[in-house]
């Protein structure tokens, strides 16, 4: 019988699995481990004690929400008429008088606000994230938390402010415990975040970390294989790099992801600001 994890070990396995996940891997197994060396892994004296993402889940149901969906993604819808610039705003308004007080997918019970998107809906870029956080839940704006803030600083050293951009997510409401939305959430929810798409009609659509490419590209590859190149998607050019949140777990990599925004930039034709 598994043992039951406590709060901070439960939370540290939590933190470590989304941590693996915004890296790109996102296929992990469970493997039975005995009470002796559960006992020297809690405390840091076993073999595996680096690897807590490989204790043994008590709760079914919280060991398949570690893991990615297995079935087919939809693929992005076929390209719509542009809407001219002057009504994207009320176009904008439309999808999100659709969604309502959205009950689709079991995300509606715990949620706080339904979070549909922030931004100029006539932008050049448009960034996407995977869903909200207990910030973006209590306010029901996109990136407002700590991740938020570091989501202005690397749009501010692109030479642009966060009412020049659009920003969405593939979920509108929160996943409890922040966890990845899950196949059939996703499934609900992108059809509104590619309508939004169609509408703002960005030159460059900036995809934020693995699950965001997931969805958007319709293929699970590791974030490394997406990263450094230009996808076309939805008559736009999708650029793929580290969420937010992952780089403040790991602030080494912000000059991976700088240089995926340069890339953005450049396709924007956007050059960084005190620069000729």
């Amino acid at each position: 019988m598994a043992q039951q994890l406590d709060s901070a070990t439960r939370e540290a396995l939590l933190t470590r699995v989304r941590f693996y996940r915004d890296l790109g891997l996102t296929d992990f197994y469970r493997r039975d481990v005995s009470a002796e060396l559960l006992a020297q892994l809690s405390s840091g004296t076993g073999p595996d004690s680096e690897a807590p993402f490989s204790t043994t889940i008590s709760s079914p149901s919280q060991e398949e929400n570690l893991k990615p969906p297995r079935t087919q993604l939809p693929t992005a819808p076929e390209i719509a008429a542009i809407v001219p610039a002057a009504g994207r705003a009320a176009a904008l308004q439309i999808i999100r008088d659709e969604i309502g007080d959205c009950t689709r997918c079991a995300l509606h019970v715990g949620r706080n606000k339904i979070v549909f998107g922030d931004g100029d809906p006539a932008a050049r870029l448009m960034f996407v994230g995977e869903g909200p956080g207990a910030d973006e839940d209590a306010q029901g704006l996109p990136f407002v938390g700590k991740a938020g803030q570091l989501l202005n600083n690397m749009i501010a050293a692109m030479g642009l402010k966060r009412e020049e951009v659009y920003i969405a997510n593939v979920v509108k409401c929160r996943p409890p415990g922040n966890r990845v939305p899950e196949q059939e959430e996703g499934a609900t929810c992108s059809p509104f975040l590619f309508r939004q798409i169609d509408v703002v009609r960005p030159q460059v659509l900036v995809a934020l970390g693995a699950t965001a490419a997931t969805w958007l590209l319709g293929v699970r590859q590791p974030l490394a294989g997406l990263r450094g190149r230009v996808h076309a998607i939805l008559g736009t050019q999708l650029i793929v790099t580290y969420h937010p949140a992952y780089l403040l777990r790991d602030p080494r990599q912000k000059k991976e992801a700088w240089a995926d925004l340069q890339i953005a930039m450049r396709e924007l034709g956007l050059k960084p600001p005190g620069k000729e």
